[in-house]
């Protein structure tokens, strides 16, 4: 059976028109968040960040929902997805797809987003070029079949847009339009971008403790911007581990907050990578 693919490259000339009004729409509310700034706006915008990002993307979609490099009670686990849906970067069901075709593909024709395909492509046109499948939950299933057998997760997919536009309510009745604008339009924009940071600059710029298949690297800065997720390399070389930032220095706050959760019995069965120099290609395919 052959699968239909996440994105294409043949498709990069045609634009999808939906998601490209929403993006520029999205950025010039961003600017002009710039021009309403209060104390409670910009407190909203940068804990709605550290939720969205840190919660719903780094401890959910990606860490628990597409690696399960631990467990935590389903209601947590519902909770960290609904938080990635506020993220605006689609259903729990379309982000593990795409990330675990990336990493059975990653760098590699089938990648959804490898640099070697384009810097701009990977960062945000492969978004913006080509059939929207976000809400084709019954194409991207396929990929993640264990999210597809709980219908929470297939309704979520389908509904992604909802609690982010249900959050616009009480944003606007707690400051009005600044909080809405900064929690909104502002916190939305750069947590994509930090997010797409991930699949573009962490293929391009920073070191390589391991010897991997593709072309992932370390990068401090995009895992500052993303609780951890820049350690990128760490994380092709042990894909199920739930710790990132392998060594001291490399600061991974999204694993702080598994260790916390752990702490009040919260996290179990977590997964942990021991620290090596260099993977063989063996490890890298058994893994």
């Amino acid at each position: 059976m052959v699968r239909e693919k996440v994105t294409t490259l043949e498709s990069r000339t045609a634009i999808n028109w939906l998601t490209t009004i929403v993006l520029i729409v999205l950025h010039v509310a961003a600017i002009a968040a710039f021009f309403f700034v209060t104390t409670p706006a910009v407190i909203t915008g940068i804990v709605l960040y550290w939720v969205c990002i840190g919660f719903g993307i780094g401890l959910g979609y990606h860490r628990l929902h597409t690696h399960r490099s631990y467990e935590v009670p389903k209601w947590l686990e519902y909770f960290f997805a609904i938080c990635g849906t506020l993220t605006l970067e689609g259903g729990p069901i379309f982000w593990v797809a795409t990330h675990r075709v990336h990493h059975q593909k990653s760098d590699q024709p089938g990648d959804p987003h490898s640099p070697r395909d384009g810097r701009f492509w990977s960062h945000m046109g492969w978004i913006i070029f080509g059939e929207s499948k976000h809400n084709n939950t019954a194409m991207m299933a396929k990929y993640a079949p264990d999210l597809a057998k709980d219908p929470f997760y297939c309704w979520l997919n389908t509904w992604h847009f909802l609690p982010l536009l249900l959050s616009a309510i009480p944003l606007y009745l707690l400051g009005g339009l600044p909080v809405l604008l900064w929690g909104g339009p502002l916190r939305i924009v750069l947590g994509l971008h930090a997010t797409w940071l991930v699949n573009s600059a962490t293929h391009l710029w920073g070191s390589r403790r391991f010897k991997t298949r593709d072309d992932s690297r370390n990068n401090w800065w995009v895992a500052f911007l993303t609780m951890g997720e820049g350690w990128h390399n760490n994380h092709h070389a042990h894909p199920t581990s739930a710790r990132h930032g392998l060594v001291w220095y490399e600061v991974d706050m999204t694993w702080m907050t598994i260790q916390l959760l752990n702490f009040f019995g919260l996290a179990k069965k977590i997964k942990v990578a021991k620290t090596t120099s260099v993977v063989n290609e063996e490890d890298v395919v058994a893994a």
